[in-house]
């Protein structure tokens, strides 16, 4: 199965960018206390750091014209890595972009910004990009991937400077349509080359939401495929996309997104979502502070 990535689409995630990306940096450029903890390990201004450092290598990979990498040093293990590994990529990567001024860092993200649509104007938005761990994401999904790290890291932000901070479902549900699917149908890489033992049975999980295409996700043999939603399936997960979000990269947790009525399972076999969750998942590249959320959120 092979869903097609609209013009539609294409539009909504370069607007998204461009309006996720101002709100962010308008929110870090303004913060009365940059050096408050955002993370349990980063401060805002690293967090800024770090998405600064993923929209500088974005604005310069999404050139397509073989330039220089804008970390020469990581090029390798930005190949290589896993899930487990991506934390200590990021770390490494943020050691190597050492801005932490608030407003040139809010600066430089709108510069870089505005290179990568600038750059893509007019491209093929189902164009394959190589990404972490050897993966081949589409270009529509490389710009999802950047549109929820602002999102996610503005959440971040937002919990440490008690900021307003809105995630609105389109935007946050460009990283399941574009960035997730479109990672799966291209090829995943070595990004779930764990070590952990494959599971010896099928697992199908569809998902739902009011503002994604239905799907269904198929592990197999530590294999992730999609196939068209269909009567063979163990799990049925509704989502809100903000929800299942914060979910997948760790900063709320499963039974709090149900009992906030973000997250509904229902199915044949609803015991073996955790199996699967187990194996198709995401890295937590910066663990939460709290469990404080921001206002509006």
């Amino acid at each position: 199965m092979v869903t097609p990535i609209t013009q539609g689409q294409w539009e909504a995630v370069r607007a998204s960018l461009r309006e996720a990306g101002d709100r962010f940096a308008e929110m870090v450029s303004s913060a009365s206390e940059p050096h408050a903890m955002a993370t349990r390990d980063w401060t805002v201004v690293e967090s800024a750091a770090h998405v600064a450092s993923i929209a500088r290598w974005y604005s310069s990979m999404l050139r397509f014209d073989d330039g220089p990498h804008p970390f020469p040093t990581i090029e390798d293990a930005l190949l290589a890595t896993t899930v487990d590994t991506v934390s200590d990529v990021n770390d490494v990567a943020l050691e190597l972009f050492p801005e932490r001024d608030p407003r040139t860092l809010a600066h430089l993200l709108r510069t870089c910004i505005g290179e990568i649509l600038r750059e893509t104007e007019g491209f093929d938005p189902a164009r394959p990009v190589v990404w972490l761990g050897d993966s081949r994401v589409p270009l529509a999904g490389v710009l999802a991937h950047l549109v929820n790290e602002l999102l996610i890291h503005g959440w971040d932000i937002a919990s440490a400077t008690r900021t307003r901070w809105v995630m609105p479902p389109r935007q946050a549900a460009l990283f399941f349509d574009l960035f997730l699917v479109g990672m799966i149908q291209g090829d995943v890489g070595r990004l779930l080359d764990t070590g952990e033992p494959a599971l010896d049975r099928r697992i199908a999980v569809q998902f739902h939401s009011r503002y994604t295409t239905p799907v269904t996700l198929v592990l197999r043999d530590g294999r992730v495929s999609i196939e068209e939603p269909g009567r063979d399936t163990d799990v049925h997960l509704y989502f809100d996309p903000a929800a299942l979000n914060l979910m997948l990269f760790g900063r709320i947790g499963r039974v709090r997104a149900v009992v906030t009525g973000k997250l509904a399972v229902w199915g044949r076999r609803p015991w073996l979502l955790p199996a699967f969750l187990r194996t198709v998942r995401l890295p937590t590249n910066a663990r939460p502070r709290s469990a404080q959320e921001p206002a509006g959120a």
